[in-house]
């Protein structure tokens, strides 16, 4: 039997790796030398040529680091690497939890220790070649470092409790494992931005002026409670543009780039916040949030089932079944699931999308909201011919050009 889940994780691997390459070729039957004509007044000729350019060389470095993690991940089976590495963490000690904190953190960190020169690539060769790129490598190393950090007390405390529970209950722990991963998630949407964010950026609130007071105008229009309204300094690493909304009730707040301050009028602005405004009016912050609580409800329940069974271990060259090994395990079987339920995500998300890009519509701008988000295209080079069936597998948002049609559909 541990043979055959063998031969089945091998298969599954080299299926998504394949797959995945496949959705990326369709990307790329989508390029062309010519401007299309349904693209005439967002890019111009010039603008088109460097978004071209920028999608085949994220298309061939892609390839090249996504082909070496894959052949990394098919050795680690193939050669027995996960065996390996779990005799080198019982070497260090024999206490379960350490054994999996130990383990985990030598794979993690020999992980990113062979992939970071794609990282560093990434960011100082084509993110620079383009115009993106604005960290120093003081930035980039004090980031992985505080993401070693965090990984270990945030990540290590939760596989730790985690496991002792499962020490404890056994099969059942998937309840208790299920309720504190709830919590923290609640925990984190309240508090993330407090608390995870500073250690990376700065946030100030949006000074006083025009447009604070254009967005103040607008909340109050809508019956929206808006007390916290942050700047961050996005530009200290890129030059790409964003905003995003956090938490809940008294803890909820809009975060607006500095670049995005600096590419967009007032109006453009306030159009982009009213989209925000329109997920939380219309409960798509909660409803993921319970959404990815039950998900999580259903994995945690899935896994327990074959947590503790030899097979699994076995299939990766374990003889003793341990927590850490059938996760690995389980991470792999359950991959055509987690497609699947992500593939259903990403459906609700677009419709989300539309939901609130109609909200600002109706209640601000359709057509400001509409140059806003072409400015940020052109800004970001982004690709405005994907694929659709690359977009139906991805993409969380609608492409520019549904929204746009979208967009003048709506009544205001």
């Amino acid at each position: 039997m541990s043979q055959i889940l063998f031969y089945i994780i091998i298969g599954l691997l080299i299926a998504d790796f394949i797959f995945e390459r496949f959705l990326e070729y369709l990307n790329s039957t989508q390029w062309s030398d010519q401007l299309p004509a349904e693209l005439k007044g967002i890019f111009d000729d010039e603008k088109y040529r460097q978004q071209q350019a920028y999608e085949k060389v994220n298309f061939r470095f892609s390839l090249i680091s996504s082909t070496f993690s894959f052949i990394l991940v098919l050795l680690m089976f193939l050669l027995a690497g996960f065996a390996w590495v779990n005799n080198l963490a019982l070497y260090v000690t024999a206490n379960p939890i350490l054994v999996a904190l130990v383990f985990f953190g030598i794979l993690l960190f020999a992980s990113d220790l062979l992939t970071t020169p794609f990282s560093v690539y990434d960011t100082f060769v084509i993110e620079e070649k383009f115009g993106f790129n604005k960290t120093t490598p003081k930035t980039f190393i004090f980031d992985k470092l505080k993401g070693y950090l965090i990984g270990a007390i945030i990540g290590g405390g939760l596989l730790s409790l985690i496991i002792y529970i499962y020490q404890l209950t056994t099969t059942s722990f998937w309840i208790y494992a299920w309720l504190i991963i709830s919590l923290f998630s609640v925990f984190m949407v309240l508090f993330y931005s407090n608390l995870i964010v500073p250690l990376f950026n700065k946030q100030t609130p949006l000074p006083d002026g025009e447009l604070k007071s254009a967005i103040k105008d607008f909340s109050d229009k809508v019956g929206f409670k808006l007390d916290n309204i942050y700047v961050i300094d996005g530009s200290k690493r890129s030059t790409k543009a964003n905003a995003y909304f956090t938490g809940l009730g008294a803890k909820k707040r809009i975060v607006l780039y500095d670049t995005l301050i600096n590419d967009l009028t007032v109006n453009e602005l306030v159009a982009v916040l009213a989209h925000e405004i329109g997920h939380y009016k219309k409960h798509h912050v909660i409803w993921s949030l319970l959404l990815g609580v039950l998900q999580t409800g259903i994995v945690l329940f899935i896994f327990s089932l074959f947590v503790g069974s030899p097979e699994l271990s076995a299939a990766l060259g374990v003889k003793t079944p341990s927590f850490h090994i059938g996760l690995i395990a389980f991470g792999i079987l359950y991959s055509p699931l987690s497609m699947i339920t992500g593939l259903a995500m990403n459906i609700l998300s677009r419709k989300n999308e539309y939901q609130a890009d109609g909200f600002a519509a109706k209640y601000f701008d359709g057509k400001e909201l509409a140059s806003a988000l072409k400015k940020l295209s052109i800004k970001n080079l982004s690709n405005l011919k994907p694929h659709p069936v690359y977009v139906y597998f991805h993409y969380s948002h609608p492409t520019l050009l549904q929204r746009l049609n979208a967009l003048n559909k709506v009544k205001g």
